[in-house]
């Protein structure tokens, strides 16, 4: 079965959205699961997470960055090409219930990650606050989307240029001092995760984290997305992608995160060579 594209959308210099016709994923997908998606034959398989799903339609939204071979490749395709394989929905989707006031994180690309969760905590009645940063302004994701499903959404930029000056956690610890938090979900680069957890560590603030280790097959069977949890080894792919932020080992991620720099950097030099 072929994956047909139906809407391209370009959010960002590097971010693009593609609306992909996938009826039986969309019917069982739920906010926290991801994909499995190889785009022909020859390709190397990725993992992203659904950023939204219409199960009437059987339509899903998927919101990537171009950081390699692959992803570039994939954002180069046009409405009405195919994608060869998508498998899913994977990993644990995110319990919704039982919170009254949510802060949800999103930095960088991590925003698209988080969209599903602001949308689905949304839905149950909850308070939510969403945060969101970028670099610079020209790099600010689903603004308005964020706005739509937020009881209250901040802006921030590393340089200023809109918004807050300043990190998603600056806006976090200003709320933390003064209101009530059920929970916390941050999703983005490492060193932002990190910084999360560490601030609501103290208090005792559940705090949720999406991890973005390296992925193969996505069931469970290579072994290359483990991560340390709480002292545990525990797989991405079957066991998240949704952890506990207190109980993450943060520092044994980023290492594993930079073992294939070099590979990388050969395959997008050399498209084909290197899959």
């Amino acid at each position: 079965m072929m994956y047909k594209i139906l809407e391209k959308e370009v959010l960002a210099p590097t971010v693009k959205k593609i609306v992909v016709e996938a009826p039986l994923i969309a019917r069982k997908t739920r906010p926290g699961n991801f994909i499995m998606l190889r785009i022909n034959e020859e390709g190397e398989r990725i993992p992203l997470t659904v950023a939204d799903y219409d199960q009437e339609k059987g339509l899903i939204s998927i919101i990537f960055q171009e950081v390699g071979y692959t992803t570039e490749l994939l954002g180069s395709l046009e409405i009405g090409d195919k994608i060869s394989d998508i498998v899913g929905p994977l990993g644990h989707h995110i319990e919704l219930e039982g919170y009254k006031k949510v802060v949800c994180l999103g930095g960088g690309s991590g925003t698209a990650l988080l969209y599903p969760k602001v949308k689905g905590f949304n839905g149950t009645g909850a308070e939510v606050i969403s945060i969101t940063g970028a670099r610079t302004k020209e790099l600010v994701i689903l603004e308005d989307e964020l706005a739509e499903i937020s009881d209250r959404l901040y802006v921030t930029t590393d340089d200023g240029s809109y918004g807050h000056h300043g990190f998603v956690t600056d806006v976090l610890k200003e709320i933390l001092e003064t209101e009530d938090v059920d929970l916390v979900v941050a999703i983005g680069p490492v060193p932002m995760m990190r910084a999360v957890a560490n601030m609501t560590r103290e208090d005792g603030i559940k705090t949720i984290v999406s991890l973005n280790s390296l992925m193969v097959d996505g069931s469970g069977m290579c072994g290359s997305c483990r991560v340390n949890i709480n002292g545990e080894t525990k797989f991405t792919c079957v066991d998240g992608p949704a952890f506990d932020g207190h109980q993450v080992d943060f520092e044994e991620l980023m290492n594993r995160l930079s073992y294939y720099t070099e590979e990388e950097k050969v395959a997008m030099g050399h498209g084909k060579e290197v899959e």
